[in-house]
């Protein structure tokens, strides 16, 4: 089993989960963040005073996945929330070893 964590634009998730919906994908968990890299920093004011934006704010998605369906799932983040410019995010595939449903107690590919 994989863990897929993509780090995308907001606006861009309701593109992904549909996407993922095709794919039969349904289990996911996201978290709202912020974050920066090499999209430059938006200046700002707020009563006369200037600031910079260092961070943008990103959402993290997490789900948890059979190795045979990772490409799938990585190549559909890939179509879905590309937009070809700086700070589109990134993703990161990394092994599980063990899943546990706790209302059950079931383990491995039936928990998820």
């Amino acid at each position: 089993m994989k863990k897929i964590e993509a780090i995308i634009r907001p606006e861009q998730f309701q593109h992904l989960k549909d996407g993922l919906s095709k794919l039969g994908i349904s289990g996911m968990t996201v978290f709202e963040a912020a974050g920066c890299g090499k999209q430059k920093a938006k200046k700002g004011s707020f009563r006369g005073t200037s600031f910079e934006i260092q961070l943008s704010p990103k959402l993290k998605v997490e789900m948890i996945a059979e190795e045979e369906k990772v490409d799938s799932i990585v190549e559909t983040i890939l179509s879905t929330c590309s937009t070809s410019k700086v700070g589109d995010g990134k993703i990161f595939i990394s092994t599980v070893d063990e899943v546990i449903r706790i209302r059950t107690g079931e383990k491995g590919s039936e928990a998820i």
